[in-house]
């Protein structure tokens, strides 16, 4: 009996150590940009237009939500549906569920620069769309598939068969089941993995340098380029000159993710809280 409690005091210190040396680091990382980047947070960096003595920052941030709009607009469809067909239609055993699933997880471990290169060569040149939001959204929607797909994928086995088998019982459809009862119950989860993706979206570089180019103002449309905060941090902290003004670039993106995550925290409550009043 002392033994396992040895045993048992043995693991839980690891488990806090680990846990103590993961807030840590999150802590050191926030507190790092917060210091160095909020003395130099200024009027300045929120001008309506880009120039080489404001370096505004707000087209960037324009660009950045409209990027991830456009790139949630293609990859969630696609992945939710995706999802809903592996999960709820597809046979078991069925060979194209293992090749899709296969892929999601080789597409989930390829580096960003990869993505960026075949996204140069399908969008920007074979289509001709050249440097543009909507090559960098296309891109980045790629990326974010196989996460959404699994994330869905996941949180639709997770909802009951209890669920599905009253939905028939009372007379309901596949697909009726599937949409007013699977899905609604599911979507927590689903939105979990929409928030991940988020994250990967806003803090990506490498593939938007080589699809939505690198300038600094709002663009006309969709067609036009743009730089987004990250390629922001990257293009001032590569030219040596506006070290500072990148830090509070930092500082601005970090407080964007977190309303983003905040949103969708709060659309997740809402939705679960109706579902539990229904």
């Amino acid at each position: 009996m002392k033994r396992a409690n040895l045993q048992s005091l043995f693991l839980k210190s690891i488990v806090y150590i680990a846990l103590l040396l993961a807030v840590s680091t999150l802590v050191l990382i926030v507190g790092n940009i917060l210091i160095k980047g909020i003395p130099h947070l200024s009027l300045n960096l929120f001008r309506f237009k880009y120039t080489s003595e404001n370096v505004s920052l707000f087209p960037a941030m324009i660009n950045t939500l409209t990027m991830t709009l456009l790139s949630l607009l293609i990859a969630v469809p696609l992945g939710v549906f995706s999802a809903i067909y592996l999960v709820e239609y597809a046979k078991r055993g069925n060979g194209i569920v293992a090749v899709v699933r296969t892929t999601a997880e080789t597409l989930s471990g390829i580096p960003s620069i990869v993505y960026g290169l075949f996204g140069y060569l399908m969008f920007v040149v074979a289509l001709g769309w050249g440097y543009s939001l909507l090559a960098g959204a296309f891109t980045l929607s790629i990326m974010i598939l196989p996460l959404i797909m699994r994330t869905t994928e996941e949180a639709l086995k997770a909802t009951p068969d209890t669920y599905r088998e009253g939905s028939y019982g009372l007379g309901a459809g596949k697909l009726r089941t599937v949409f007013r009862i699977v899905l609604p119950s599911a979507m927590p989860g689903i939105l979990a993995g929409i928030v991940l993706s988020v994250g990967r979206i806003v803090g990506e570089t490498a593939a938007l340098i080589y699809t939505a180019g690198t300038v600094a103002q709002i663009p006309d449309n969709i067609m036009s380029s743009g730089r987004t905060m990250s390629v922001h941090m990257y293009a001032l902290w590569n030219e040596g000159l506006n070290a500072k003004e990148s830090y509070a670039t930092a500082v601005v993106l970090l407080i964007v993710v977190i309303g983003l995550n905040a949103f969708s925290a709060f659309i997740a409550r809402r939705i679960s809280k109706g579902k539990t009043i229904k």
